[in-house]
């Protein structure tokens, strides 16, 4: 049981972390924001971007918060892994 929660969690917060990158790279193009792959993305990327966006201020014109996102998901997905494997 706890093989699969671990597995579980890592798949999911790979594919966080593969959104944000795609959003990243999607940034870098003059793409619909209406199409429904876009719209996926952003629905998913958001809620983890936006408050990041808030405390982190762009340096220039750089946005750094997928990069620090993609940081903290890492360090929450350890932090959870840890947690399970040890309680279980």
């Amino acid at each position: 049981m706890a093989t699969f929660l671990i597995r579980f969690i890592s798949i999911l917060f790979e594919l966080l972390n593969l959104a944000i990158i795609a959003r990243v790279f999607l940034s870098w193009f003059n793409v619909r924001p209406d199409h429904p792959v876009v719209s996926f993305l952003y629905q998913i990327t958001e809620p983890i971007l936006s408050p990041i966006r808030r405390v982190v201020p762009l340096i220039g014109m750089l946005d750094i918060s997928p990069i620090i996102a993609i940081i903290l998901l890492e360090l929450l997905r350890n932090l959870l892994i840890s947690v399970i494997a040890s309680v279980l």
